[in-house]
């Protein structure tokens, strides 16, 4: 590999976005396991200290030392259930560390983790709030049971929202579209504009009243949990953010077929430009490390033939683009197509009258 595509290549893969989608292909070995630092592990061996030594007071309480606990029983039970307190405290900060560190960290995207880390400690507050008055003022059993049976109410209540919830946090730890990228999800075709807590919005191209890849106008809403259930077209994966397109013609079995492969080659060519093949080839060289076969993706355009069933040839011109100047390109490559072919009508006969 010359050095300058080397070089074109390492920047392209310091991309955080391109970063992430290489760790989610099979092909490359997966990032190493988030590591504690010396302040965190400091931190988790603090909580364990703490619990071990609120478990010891705990059982000194329970032994009635001098008949304290006969003769000051409600003091007893109020100190008992502070300990206990204290105790759940304790516990679900550091389980809430543990996430922190060994899942949330796990996530590449420094916004998603930001996302992550907020709404853990905003459940990590109800919770402790919820536990604290709990096991203050009613029986721990009674509030465990009563946390899980308004649970249960508020999950068949909430149900559309809360999976929608579950969507937004798939979204920030999968990644399988972000703003800006250009998506098709069941009938919404589009470009990413907004990714919400509970929906995302797309600016529709295409739709009911266009054949192009025109924008239409419209702005399509559509809930987060739809990504848990259907299947999701990105047009711009990191990792090769262009698709294939191709313009056909019907010519004559009698054309010099070298004649109309070698000018539609070069008029697409000229048309794509050089600086796009460079980067087809930049992104190819990124391929070769995950399971797709990186040596059908040729920067140049292909010329292809078919047999049409109405007894003509199809030329047909593949090539690479930017799905958002997809449309652009091709309307400018017809109008050149057209133009250099016409311009040999010895060599290339396009049907006539009737028979187009």
């Amino acid at each position: 590999m010359p050095n300058e595509l080397r070089t074109e290549v390492e920047q392209v893969k310091q991309r955080e976005e391109v970063q992430r989608a290489l760790a989610q292909t099979s092909t490359v070995k997966p990032a190493a396991t988030p590591v504690a630092e010396t302040k965190d592990k400091l931190l988790l061996g603090t909580h364990v200290i703490i619990l071990i030594a609120l478990a010891v007071f705990r059982f000194v309480l329970q032994l009635s030392l001098f008949g304290f606990a006969a003769k000051h029983p409600r003091y007893i039970d109020l100190l008992q259930k502070l300990n206990l307190s204290v105790m759940a405290i304790v516990l679900l900060l550091a389980i809430a560390k543990i996430v922190d560190v060994y899942l949330i960290g796990r996530i590449g995207s420094a916004v998603s983790r930001y996302n992550l880390r907020r709404v853990a400690k905003l459940a990590l507050g109800l919770v402790l709030a919820f536990v604290v008055v709990s096991i203050l003022f009613q029986n721990w059993y009674t509030a465990a049971v009563s946390l899980g049976l308004i649970s249960l109410i508020l999950g068949f209540a909430l149900q559309t929202p809360i999976t929608s919830f579950i969507g937004w946090i798939y979204l920030l730890a999968r990644a399988p579209y972000r703003v800006g990228d250009r998506i098709r999800i069941g009938d919404a075709t589009g470009d990413v504009i907004d990714v919400s807590y509970l929906d995302t919005t797309l600016w529709e191209f295409g739709g009911d009243f266009l054949s192009t890849d025109h924008p239409s106008g419209r702005v399509i809403k559509f809930p987060n949990s739809k990504v848990l259930s259907s299947t999701v077209y990105n047009y711009t994966w990191p990792l090769f953010p262009y698709i294939w397109n191709e313009v056909k013609f019907s010519v004559a079995y009698e054309s010099d077929l070298d004649f109309v492969a070698e000018t539609m080659q070069r008029v697409a060519e000229e048309e794509v430009g050089e600086h796009m093949m460079k980067q087809v080839l930049v992104f190819r060289e990124i391929l070769a490390q995950t399971p797709v076969d990186q040596l059908e993706v040729r920067e140049r355009p292909a010329v292809l033939f078919r047999v049409n069933a109405n007894t003509w040839l199809d030329a047909i011109v593949r090539y690479l683009v930017h799905p958002k100047e997809a449309g652009r390109v091709k309307t400018r490559l017809i109008k050149k197509l057209l133009t250099e072919l016409k311009a040999a009508p010895d060599k290339v006969m396009f049907p006539k009258g009737n028979a187009r």
